[in-house]
């Protein structure tokens, strides 16, 4: 026969012994200041980009892109916490698991080439360059192959917009990396699967885009012109009139645009 009367005394000594205690919780503090720190020093290593990447090409504002071409110091308090940072990563990690849900649907999928390097393009003497998540070579439906593939991930409320609206018109940075990867790895005579994972849910929003030569040919010609000013020793004018513009708030190069 069970002994409840002890039963129940263990379990009021459990719970004595994993309710926490201010001991307990400055460790757990330490350690959450450990990892958090490690995550923004590992960071600060990555070498920084030296030339105008695709993903960042369709960037409202020319300013802040030469700025990043020229690696301006950005302001010390719109760097990257380690909050953001994982959020990045868990985005690469979604890329992956969309790639094994392709192939285990029978879609060839290729995301790197023979040497193992990821598929990309460059031009303008490497100063503009872009890598590609993969390229769709056959599959079980009968779209056009073969395809671009590229993948994002969003929090729901931004997914939601991509069903809603599609790409081009909820996010016009990844329809410009879009665009400029069809057009550069000859890839445009047939559309691109843009896919994205929802963080929330885990739902996956699928769209097939047409290749757009207008937005591609904008973009090239936005990246030469930003070279081109680099060259010059010109600084591309702001994209408004007040630092209090909404994207001039969110900028990390801020301070650097308009002055402290």
């Amino acid at each position: 026969m069970i002994d409840l009367k002890r039963t129940t005394l263990e379990s009021q000594e459990i719970g004595r012994q994993t309710a926490p205690s201010s001991r307990s919780k400055d460790l757990e503090n330490q350690i959450s200041d450990a990892v958090d720190e490690r995550i923004v020093e590992n960071n600060k290593k990555i070498p920084k980009r030296n030339y105008i990447g695709a993903s960042s090409i369709g960037e409202e504002c020319s300013r802040k892109i030469q700025y990043r071409f020229m690696n301006y110091p950005s302001d010390p308090e719109k760097e990257f916490t380690a909050k953001t940072l994982r959020i990045f990563q868990f985005g690469h990690e979604i890329e992956d698991y969309a790639a094994k849900w392709l192939r285990d649907a029978e879609f060839d999928l290729k995301t790197e080439d023979k040497s193992g390097k990821q598929f990309g393009f460059a031009i303008a003497d490497d100063q503009i360059k872009g890598h590609i998540d993969g390229v769709l070579v056959s599959g079980p439906v009968p779209m056009k192959y073969p395809a671009l593939w590229e993948n994002k991930s969003a929090n729901d409320r931004k997914f939601k917009e991509f069903v809603k609206h599609g790409v081009a018109k909820t996010n016009k940075v990844y329809a410009t990396q879009i665009a400029l990867y069809q057009a550069y790895m000859d890839l445009a005579e047939n559309d691109c699967l843009f896919t994205v994972v929802n963080k929330n849910t885990s739902e996956i929003y699928y769209e097939l885009v047409p290749f757009d030569k207008k937005l591609a040919q904008e973009a090239s010609d936005k990246a030469v012109d930003i070279l081109t000013s680099i060259k010059a020793n010109d600084i591309l004018p702001r994209i408004a009139q007040s630092r209090d513009f909404f994207l001039c708030k969110f900028c990390e190069y801020q301070n650097s645009c308009w002055g402290e």
